[in-house]
């Protein structure tokens, strides 16, 4: 990888992380701690289980 290539990957890291943190911030102002840290975790959970996210919003009755 070249030197260029590294920094716009860590500047695009630190964009992510940076909307992470207001995500974070806006979600603990609504909804408190347990609620932010809970939706994150269970972001994580949906990526490691490779779930796709829309699908979790749709309902079978």
């Amino acid at each position: 990888m070249t030197s260029t290539r590294l920094l716009n990957e860590a500047d695009s890291k630190d964009q992510y992380f940076k909307e992470l943190a207001e995500l974070s911030e806006r979600m603990i102002a609504a909804h408190g701690k347990e609620f932010s840290m809970g939706a994150l975790v269970l972001a994580a959970r949906f990526i490691a289980e490779n779930k796709p996210f829309e699908q979790s919003a749709v309902r079978t009755s």
